[in-house]
């Protein structure tokens, strides 16, 4: 019984780092990936769809970035847009971007709530006199490997249609149409067109698949060398 519990507790924790990763990816995608928006913009041709220069696009991008952190109150944000200063952001818009922080903010207090039930079954598996080398390590994998078939399996799914699954991702998370924008009147959705969004995407699946193998990698060798030496 104490095994099962041992397990199960084990798996807890590694689904629960595996939602931190995912996470930490789609922040290390956005924030901490330099040139990044630089890069999207020139590859789809932003600034010239928009009439701005770059450098004034990606101080939008930086004001709307540090919105969604919580670190600036509003979106009204005024730039040079064909020679003529504007606020970037009309009311749909701004409307729109309210619920995306809103989201954004739940994903990073869902992260940290992960964060503290690692702590906790750390402390459990500890009380529980668990073998680091074999108990924890199996039930590591386990839970590693469920979450990354999960995660392969969207992705394979999502890489069929990403129109459609975008479409389907918006209508579960957002509960008005304020996220269906017009490209004559709104903004954001030149500066974040479908392909960004799809880049985007896949770069954060990437980062997240990359960071489940390496943990593991790291398992296995551990598990192998621990079987080495009791032999």
């Amino acid at each position: 019984m104490t095994k099962v519990l041992q397990y199960t507790i084990g798996i807890i924790f590694s689904i629960c780092l595996m939602i931190v990763l995912l996470f930490t990816s789609v922040e290390a995608a956005v924030y901490w990936t330099p040139g990044y928006f630089e890069k999207e913009y020139a590859k789809y041709h932003v600034p010239e769809a928009v009439s701005m220069t770059m450098e004034d696009l990606l101080d939008v991008t930086g004001e709307m970035m540090s919105y969604l952190r919580g670190n600036r109150e509003d979106l009204h944000v005024e730039t040079t847009m064909g020679g003529v200063n504007r606020e970037f952001f009309n009311a749909r818009e701004i409307a729109h971007m309210e619920d995306v922080k809103g989201l954004f903010l739940g994903a990073l207090s869902l992260r940290r709530a992960c964060l503290l039930i690692m702590a906790i079954c750390l402390l459990l598996l500890i009380l529980l006199k668990t073998t680091f080398q074999t108990t924890f390590i199996k039930s590591l994998c386990i839970g590693t490997g469920l979450f990354f078939c999960l995660i392969a399996g969207i992705a394979g799914i999502i890489s069929t249609d990403f129109t459609k699954y975008f479409i389907l991702f918006h209508r579960i998370f957002f509960h008005n149409d304020f996220w269906m924008l017009d490209p004559s009147t709104d903004m954001l959705i030149n500066i974040v067109p479908e392909g960004f969004f799809r880049d985007t995407v896949f770069y954060i699946g990437f980062l997240t698949i990359s960071s489940v193998l390496f943990i593991l990698i790291i398992s296995f060798i551990i598990l192998r060398k621990y079987r080495e030496n009791i032999k």
